[in-house]
């Protein structure tokens, strides 16, 4: 599934192909996709202009000029591609939507697994949406400090790797950032997460958001969907330290452990026993 820095480097890629430009046309190929589409959904965003393209955690919202909010979310497997005018690129059975804009741009979304969805939403109504709500603050904001993440953490009996993947207290971090933030501050995946607020969470902030930033500056890691919106590939994974390296020597500097794996609430975890504890 897309994490963050996936999500982070598709908004920055549609940015300047659909902020201020109108949605002359829009498609919609199937009635739903995790879910239904909204009633009249074609019509109610035909013609807006995209005034902003931001993202919350994993999801990305399009505000459109006419108050609505767009919210999308890629799901496993989900692609936002950019077409240049003038593409006779054809169409994948799996494009479910697609939106051209006034200077003949489009657009692509495309999801084979259709676990993605889009909905509607208004900015009135956008902090209370039952998708957005509960959510964390951005690990990139100035709100995520060591002191936010020992508070979200306190008194948890949960394993810190299972509390980063709750959205409830870090947004947009999944499985493969979380064991690398988990492997750069030397904090075990299986320690409890109310033993990790306070000191070690001095480390573990910054890790998080060191690992975040790289990724999204390598345009995230590909492995098996995700493309960037101009179709290319992303490239950190060519720099994980420990997701999907079992048995590999831990990169850590004087470390001589090597990388195992085990399964916490159906997803593998990768870590150095040896360094982190």
């Amino acid at each position: 599934m897309p994490e963050l820095p996936e999500v982070e480097t598709v908004r920055r890629g549609l940015d300047p192909v659909l902020r201020g430009h109108v949605l002359a046309l829009v498609e919609q190929r199937r009635p739903n996709l995790r879910i239904p589409f909204p009633d009249g959904f074609v019509d109610r965003i035909t013609g807006r202009t995209v005034t902003a393209l931001r993202r919350r955690a994993k999801y990305l919202l399009f505000d459109l000029d006419d108050g609505q909010v767009l919210i999308c979310h890629l799901g496993m497997s989900g692609r936002m591609t950019i077409q240049p005018r003038g593409s006779n690129q054809p169409a994948d059975r799996h494009d479910h939507v697609v939106f051209t804009t006034d200077d003949g741009m489009q657009v692509v979304y495309n999801d084979h697994r259709r676990f993605g969805l889009m909905t509607l939403t208004t900015s009135r109504q956008e902090a209370d949406h039952p998708l957005l709500a509960k959510l964390a603050p951005d690990p990139l904001e100035d709100a995520f400090t060591p002191a936010h993440l020992s508070g979200r953490l306190a008194g948890k009996a949960t394993p810190i790797k299972s509390a980063l993947l709750d959205q409830r207290v870090v947004g947009g971090v999944g499985n493969i950032y979380a064991c690398e933030a988990l492997n750069r501050a030397g904090i075990s995946p299986r320690r409890l997460a109310g033993s990790v607020a306070g000191k070690r969470c001095e480390r573990l902030v910054p890790a998080v958001i060191d690992v975040l930033r790289e990724a999204i500056a390598a345009g995230g890691s590909s492995l098996r969907d995700h493309r960037q919106a101009n179709g290319e590939l992303g490239y950190f994974q060519h720099n994980f330290r420990v997701y999907d390296r079992e048995d590999s020597p831990c990169p850590t500097r004087g470390c001589e452990g090597h990388i195992g794996r085990i399964v916490q609430a159906n997803r593998s975890t990768y870590f150095c026993s040896r360094c982190q504890r």
